[in-house]
């Protein structure tokens, strides 16, 4: 089973005004990159991604999401965290399109 991060380029500013966008800085596995022409990040190998999410919960134009893989639950569905002070919010699709909304209350 293969999942990996999807990247939203309507969303993704690619952090320009920053030495290292927080989805580079932040991958524990090295895995992501910024395309010197397009000036966007791309996941190198996505086989190698391991779905820790920590890129997708540093995106601050939650740009990024979780591609679920076929076995679990079909190519349209996903799960996007959306970080905020003291939560986050897991916005879960699955392949019909139905949506749910998880809350988790952290500490932070």
């Amino acid at each position: 089973m293969m999942m990996s991060i999807k990247i939203d380029y309507e969303l993704c500013s690619g952090c320009g005004t920053q030495d290292e966008p927080p989805c580079i800085k932040y991958c524990p596995g090295d895995l992501i990159a910024v395309d010197s022409a397009k000036e966007k990040p791309y996941i190198r190998s996505e086989r190698d991604c391991w779905d820790c999410m920590v890129c997708v919960k540093a995106c601050p134009f939650n740009a990024l999401e979780t591609r679920l893989p076929y076995q679990l639950a079909s190519y349209k569905a996903s799960l996007k965290p959306q970080v905020y002070q003291g939560r986050i919010v897991w916005q879960l699709k699955d392949a019909r399109g139905k949506e749910e909304v998880f809350e988790l209350k952290t500490s932070g």
